[in-house]
């Protein structure tokens, strides 16, 4: 089957569904791929490096006249009109959004899977577009907000005085969240964010952010979005909201919810309030935004001094690393659509991604898709069913601890009558009390502090060596054979102990 990759209508567009790599990829699985010329020059993509690759260049009318065609935004209704009777279109389509699209689709006669509705389960991960370009964006809007401050992110003291860290605060701890949230605390500012599902909240302080708690009822959301919020909810967030914008210096807004209108989180009070030179980037502003005085794809200037950036490009400014993420994604989808490596597309609508993201097919709309059931957070099972499911260990009953202690104090009569020499008796009482005070102060140590716990093991095996190695003087055959095991024995622990303990170090530091 032939492949085509067209050059795309979308004005001001720099990316392009497959550079030159990812379009060889496409190509060792059997396929035939044709790339219309120019498609990739504002993604560095040349058609040399397309024909270097071994990837074929062409018209556009070749590449409309392709079985499967794949771009990266929507086609159009004239780019629909070019595909032939029962071809592929794979790109982003934000179907749930676009009725209109889905029904010229069906009417069309082609089948259209959007990348934008891959299912956010983990053998999708490798094919989520939605992820891959919320990363680069959630970085480039750090850099266009450091742009627009004028500042600098990190605090120092110099001799001139002292200058403050800048403060960044993030809504939403999604992928553009945190990819926002990684790059201002890299570059010195003081990182605080909020999101309205609590299982984000180690994610968030993984990335050397504070996250912000509200009192409020929070739910572990059930798909990995955030949900809309109640009254209740919005209530008791505006009042954190207005305060956290109006003591930062940026504010990075990435509230979206599936198939609505972004949120109004920063109203225009807040705004106002806000100190000049503060810069907000709404990355919502495509649909709607999350700042009450967004504009989209606009950059405006408050009276009181606020820039607030609207931008829906902010992945195609990074075009080249975001054309390559977005290709890679392609090809892994269409290693799940071709398991035979035959260059055939073959479409299993009993599996939940391929059917998740298949718009239309055979001439009728194929969504809304089956809901696919995913959970952000591991499930909580109930306190009950565990003491089912695990019963506790009875404690030990009075009269076998009675006969325990009897039995011991028995063995240690023994021993002491059967001794041949009072220094046996002396070496066997202080052996008899190592092992109850090293129980009871190694037993009660939590497993977690065991490894740490390596280098004081290393000093007791150190100390182990000390005595055996003095007993090795012995004339007693029997002393000097346990003396020898005793220093074997020690001494691999305590070399292994080093070893252990080394490549534990190793791990926390960084390579030159």
């Amino acid at each position: 089957m032939l492949i085509g990759i067209p050059r795309e209508s979308k004005a001001g567009e720099t990316l392009v569904a497959a550079t030159a790599k990812t379009a060889s990829q496409l190509a060792q699985l059997g396929y035939d791929v044709v790339v219309e010329t120019g498609a990739g020059e504002a993604a560095d993509q040349l058609d040399s490096a397309y024909a270097d690759a071994g990837v074929r260049v062409g018209s556009s009318d070749d590449v409309w006249a392709a079985d499967i065609v794949i771009k990266v935004n929507a086609p159009t209704d004239e780019e629909v009109g070019r595909l032939l009777s029962g071809a592929t279109i794979v790109s982003m389509m934000a179907p749930a959004r676009s009725p209109e699209l889905v029904q010229r689709l069906s009417e069309a006669g082609v089948t259209a899977l959007a990348m934008d509705a891959v299912p956010r389960i983990s053998r999708a991960q490798s094919m989520d577009v939605l992820s891959s370009m919320a990363n680069v964006a959630g970085y480039r809007a750090v850099v266009e907000a450091a742009h627009e401050f004028g500042r600098m992110f990190t605090g120092q003291v110099t001799a001139a005085g002292k200058i403050p860290p800048a403060r960044v605060f993030v809504v939403g701890a999604g992928v553009a969240g945190l990819a926002a949230i990684g790059a201002a605390s890299a570059m010195g500012a003081i990182v605080r964010a909020f999101d309205v599902r609590p299982e984000v909240a180690e994610q968030v302080e993984s990335m050397g952010a504070d996250f912000v708690v509200v009192d409020m009822e929070q739910e572990v959301s059930s798909d990995g979005y955030a949900k809309e919020m109640t009254a209740e909810q919005e209530a008791a967030t505006a009042a954190m909201y207005d305060e956290e914008a109006r003591n930062a210096d940026i504010v990075i807004t990435t509230a979206l919810i599936p198939g609505r209108p972004a949120p109004k989180l920063i109203t225009e009070e807040t705004i106002r309030g806000m100190r000049g030179g503060s810069v907000i980037v709404d990355m919502a502003a495509a649909n709607g935004g999350n700042a009450a005085l967004t504009e989209t794809d606009q950059r405006i200037v408050t009276d009181n001094g606020v820039t607030i950036l609207g931008y829906t490009d902010l992945a195609g400014r990074l075009a080249a690393q975001t054309s390559q993420l977005y290709g890679t994604n392609i090809v892994n989808l269409f290693k799940l659509l071709t398991p035979e490596k035959d260059g055939r597309l073959t479409l299993d609508m009993n599996d939940v991604v391929q059917r998740g993201i298949t718009v239309a097919h055979g001439g009728e709309s194929m969504w809304p898709p089956p809901a696919v059931q995913v959970s952000a957070a591991p499930q909580q099972t109930p306190a009950a069913a565990v003491r089912e499911e695990a019963p506790a260990k009875e404690p030990m009953s009075p009269a076998k601890k009675v006969g325990l202690v009897l039995g011991a104090i028995g063995l240690f009569w023994l021993v002491n009558a059967l001794a041949p020499t009072p220094d046996l008796r002396n070496h066997f009482m202080v052996l008899m009390l190592s092992i109850v005070i090293g129980y009871y102060v190694i037993g009660k140590v939590a497993h977690a502090l065991h490894t740490p716990l390596m280098s004081v093991t290393n000093a007791i095996s150190g100390v182990v060596v000390v005595g055996a190695l003095l007993q090795l003087s012995s004339h007693d055959a029997l002393i000097q054979g346990l003396a020898t095991v005793a220093v074997l024995l020690a001494s691999i622990n305590i070399f292994g102990g080093f070893a252990v303990t080394r490549r534990m170090l190793g791990m926390f530091s960084k390579e030159a």
